[in-house]
C-alpha cells in the first residue's frame, strides 16, 4: 500500500515547481535578433571555464 503522505508530498512539490516555473517572466518574452539582450544570452560564460 502506498503511503498517502509520501504521495501527497511528492505531488505537492511537483505542483509547486510547475507553478513557480510558469510564473517566470522570461517565459513570456522571446528576444529578437536585433535586441540588446539577445547577444547576452548567446555568449558562453567565460568565467566558468579555464583558458586553454
Amino acid at each position: 500500500m502506498i503511503d498517502n503522505l509520501a504521495l501527497g508530498l511528492s505531488h505537492g512539490l511537483m505542483m509547486l515547481a510547475a507553478f513557480l516555473l510558469l510564473r517566470r517572466p522570461d517565459l513570456d518574452r522571446e528576444p529578437g535578433p536585433h535586441d540588446a539582450d539577445a547577444d547576452k544570452t548567446r555568449r558562453p560564460d567565460r568565467t566558468s571555464r579555464p583558458d586553454a
